[in-house]
């Protein structure tokens, strides 16, 4: 028997696997981690007084009991480890990756799979090297698809992800001018996310395109892909819809084959409507009736500060800070000034991880935001806060600087949109909203 078939003899006896002490369940499984200021082998033996059933460490100076598993690299381990049970379960796997809306799209789609099947989907954001391990490990044999996320900001990443999840099915939200740091650029976006097209073409897997997306088309095209199901807004499509509604929520006009359905949804933003068709494409695929389609739809409430329309005691707030890069937040502004509101609002923070062409972005973004009929207009951060000689806003260094101006010059009946990368924090400014 080899090491992670012993391994994985445990696990079958310890489904819960814990990375943190302070998260331990009894008979879990803990796996001691490193990270760039910890290194959680000092932690095993605290582990398994808490209730673990055993601890997997890579430093021998640890091993205080036959319950301390000494392997030559605690992550690569757990990572084997999802990859060798994933290949145990012969289910479709949905690999989904993309630059703009990820998140929403495996909810839509796990919304819409979870009304006739066991459906499994990524939890909030475990999609890197380290999430995605940890959800194929919460697989169980009652799950009957799996929807895995999968993030990334160099290239083959979504290769090595693609090897643990081993997805049957993929899809591809969107490319945009994301990470450009790390991926050197928009044309290694392209190429990055263009792997889990590759993977599909090397395991016969299906791929679901937006035919919307050039891009998408063009890297689909290079892969030279097999399987493909279209969907998008073109009537030649078999699964094909139309913006309905927009304000201020989405309604979608859908026609799969000959028949129209229409659904409604919970969702703000007309950006998100090729997300609401992959989620009927997904689930027209694996033969989810077009009225528990449109039930799925219907029933899904945005969460996590994406599209999530908030009213505060004083307005009207579009919560969209999560994350941020050009393309979303462009579509962004381009929805704020679709919706009707007597009264409107933008705070916008920094644009995290765009290298050589932040500056540059910034200015595109601050331009854009400048050009709408608003009362206020806020942009907050050290790279809009360097552009505040050459607009007519209202500019901060930080958050706390910008809290102390809402403080003094509050916002009342408008409809606001708030929108910056994660590490502006911008859910600070919300209670003074």
């Amino acid at each position: 028997m080899t090491a992670i078939d012993s391994l994985y003899q445990h696990y079958l006896k310890h489904r819960i696997i814990c990375t943190d002490t302070r998260n331990i369940t009894d008979n879990c499984l803990f796996f001691a981690l490193k990270g760039d200021n910890f290194d959680a082998n000092t932690f095993a033996e605290k582990a398994l007084t808490s209730g673990a059933a055993y601890a997997i460490i890579d430093n021998l100076a640890y091993k205080t009991s036959n319950r301390c598993i000494l392997v030559p690299d605690v992550l690569s381990t757990l990572q084997e480890l999802a990859a060798y049970h994933r290949s145990k379960l012969n289910i479709p796997v949905i690999g989904l990756t993309g630059s703009n809306g990820k998140t929403t799209t495996k909810e839509l789609i796990n919304a819409v799979l979870s009304e006739k099947y066991k459906t499994f989907a990524t939890k909030g954001n475990l999609n890197n090297h380290i999430g995605v391990p940890l959800s194929l490990l919460s697989l169980t044999e009652e799950t009957e698809i799996a929807v895995i996320e999968m993030g990334a900001n160099h290239q083959k990443e979504i290769e090595f992800l693609c090897s643990m999840a081993q997805p049957t099915h993929g899809l591809i939200t969107n490319v945009g001018m994301a990470h450009l740091d790390g991926f050197g650029g928009f044309e290694g976006v392209k190429k990055g996310k263009a792997e889990l097209y590759a993977y599909l073409k090397q395991h016969l897997g299906y791929a679901f395109i937006y035919r919307n997306s050039p891009y998408l088309l063009e890297m689909s095209a290079t892969a030279d892909l097999d399987k493909v199901v279209y969907y998008g807004a073109a009537q030649s499509d078999s699964i094909s819809g139309k913006l309905a509604k927009t304000d201020p929520f989405l309604e979608i006009s859908w026609n799969k084959d000959s028949s129209s359905y229409q659904t409604t949804t919970n969702l703000t933003g007309s950006y998100n409507f090729e997300n609401i068709m992959a989620a009927i494409a997904v689930g027209s695929f694996f033969e989810v009736s077009p009225e528990q389609i449109n039930e799925g739809l219907s029933g899904y409430q945005p969460k996590n500060n994406r599209s999530q329309i908030t009213k505060t005691e004083n307005n009207t707030v579009v919560c969209d800070f999560y994350n941020a890069n050009p393309s979303s937040m462009s579509a962004a502004l381009k929805n704020i000034s679709l919706l009707n509101a007597p009264k409107k609002t933008v705070i916008i923070g920094d644009m995290f991880e765009l290298g050589n062409e932040s500056t540059e972005q910034h200015k595109i973004i601050a331009d854009e935001a400048a050009q709408l009929n608003v009362c206020t207009l806020i942009l907050i951060g050290k790279e809009f806060y360097a552009l505040k000689d050459k607009l007519n806003a209202n500019f901060f260094s930080t958050p706390a600087e910008a809290a102390d101006f809402l403080k003094a010059n509050a916002i009342k009946d408008n409809l606001v949109l708030l929108k910056g990368s994660r590490g502006m924090a911008l859910e600070q400014l919300l209670p003074l909203l």
